[in-house]
């Protein structure tokens, strides 16, 4: 299987609603429409709540792992690994394929799916935000 992994942003709305509708920039919602079409199932990874449901109900917060510590980003990531061998059951070979910065992919969480016998793809590796969004928009033929 596919699982799509799409990292939060700072944009939110200002009350609680499901999680894959709370994050509100540009491209949260282009990672999203492109991981609908291109995965199996998907998956938010937020600084707050980790391992999150796109049906998940959350109230607006104000975290970014980007301002966490190398110790907390290191434990955030043991608790994701922890809650994806939980919640999704993941077999031999099933790919996870990133749609998030680094500090969601590094410290621990990739490097723990590969020893589970993931596969890790992150199709936008090494783009920044603007590349990110072009390459989001012409995969769902938005140019």
């Amino acid at each position: 299987m596919r699982i799509g992994f799409v990292g939060c942003v700072k944009g939110k709305a200002d009350r609680p609603m499901p999680a894959q509708e709370l994050y509100t920039s540009s491209l949260f919602i282009k990672r999203r429409k492109f991981v609908e079409e291109s995965c199996d199932s998907w998956w938010i990874l937020s600084a707050e709540h980790g391992l999150v449901s796109p049906h998940e109900l959350l109230a607006p917060y104000d975290r970014a792992l980007k301002d966490a510590t190398r110790l907390e980003k290191r434990r955030w990531s043991a608790q994701v690994l922890e809650a994806v061998a939980l919640r999704i059951s993941p077999e031999d070979g099933d790919i996870a394929e990133f749609h998030a910065g680094k500090e969601y992919r590094d410290f621990g969480l990739c490097s723990g799916l590969l020893e589970a016998n993931w596969r890790i793809e992150n199709p936008t590796e090494g783009m920044r935000i603007g590349g990110q969004l072009q390459f989001y928009a012409r995969a769902l033929n938005h140019e």
